[in-house]
């Protein structure tokens, strides 16, 4: 059975051809929506976005995702510039609002063939960072550092290239020392080593659970995702940290299994780890490998906090040590 929560296109959703268990029409504050259906069980809700107060800011979209089954819900959008603005739908497929539209074929497409975040990706914009609305985003590239406000949680996920290169540990030494002046959540894919760390802050879940822990927690400043071998996590991320370990056997053995690995790397962020080479020479593996890299981290001490990690923060953008 379904629901349908209306108002400027209430004529619409009244012809559609599906069975209706409940019907509100009208404007509601989130809240109220919640509380009508939380505790309700349907099949799939028609949701008339205009029917929600307040619907242009993502705050009430994200505070209703958290609180509802969002893969039930079709989101009607009003067909107006900011609701289906390339940022917007950005936003609430960052949220796991996979199924919006604006007309009633797209309604009746979605009800039977309902998206996944596959269906939806080439509409996210991973070239921004939101962040925490008292937080200022700081894009660091080769050229320049700009500064826009955002919101919702800055997203970082951290990949090993060359195997066990240090990804686990990196994103412990990170949350240790971002969680003393931000709200920050570690989250591991497919793996369960964060269980070492006997943190329960520290969550380990599979692929097919991801994008639900990262909608749950889209309340916190930080997300840091340990993507190991997870294109889904990956994707999901708004800035992804590729760790290479510099050593000459490392190095070799991934481009043997990747030989055009270094192509895929250009105008990525590259971080060699574990990293015991001099500025000299990483400026000869810059023009061997022609890639830029972002940062040259020494081995870590976990015991402790390291300047060089401060300074890896502060070129991500975090000011506050």
């Amino acid at each position: 059975m379904n629901v349908i929560v209306a108002n400027k296109n209430k004529e619409l959703l009244a012809n559609l051809d599906i069975e209706v268990i409940k019907r509100i029409d009208g404007i509601y504050t989130v809240d109220e929506i919640i509380g009508t259906f939380q505790n309700l069980f349907f099949n799939r809700m028609v949701l008339d976005i205009t029917a929600i107060q307040d619907y242009s800011d993502l705050k009430n979209i994200q505070k209703l995702s958290i609180s509802l089954d969002m893969s039930k819900v079709i989101l009607l959008l009003d067909n107006g510039p900011e609701t289906t603005s390339p940022r917007y739908l950005s936003q609430l497929i960052s949220m796991g609002i996979y199924n919006f539209t604006t007309n009633k074929e797209g309604i009746m497409y979605l009800y039977n063939n309902p998206n996944s975040y596959r269906d939806v990706a080439q509409y996210q914009q991973f070239g921004e960072m939101p962040v925490n609305q008292q937080v200022k985003e700081k894009v660091i590239t080769k050229y320049e550092t700009v500064e826009a406000p955002r919101m919702g949680s800055t997203i970082i996920g951290v990949k090993s290239l060359t195997s066990h290169s240090g990804a686990t540990t990196l994103i412990y030494m990170m949350y240790k020392q971002l969680k003393k002046n931000y709200t920050v959540v570690p989250i591991e894919v497919d793996k369960r080593d964060f269980s070492y760390y006997r943190d329960k802050q520290m969550v380990s879940v599979d692929t097919n659970e991801v994008g639900s822990v990262i909608n749950k927690n889209f309340d916190k400043d930080v997300i840091l995702v340990d993507i190991n071998n997870s294109i889904a996590a990956e994707a999901m991320c708004h800035k992804v940290i590729y760790l290479i370990e510099p050593s000459i056997i490392k190095l070799n053995k991934m481009i043997t299994m990747k030989p055009d690995i270094l192509n895929e790397l250009k105008n990525k962020t590259v971080i060699l780890n574990i990293s015991l080479l001099d500025l000299e020479e990483v400026k000869d593996f810059e023009m061997e490998s022609r890639l830029s890299i972002f940062f040259n981290m020494p081995p870590l001490d976990d015991h402790k906090i390291s300047e060089e990690l401060n300074e890896l923060l502060k070129k991500l953008g975090f000011s506050k040590q």
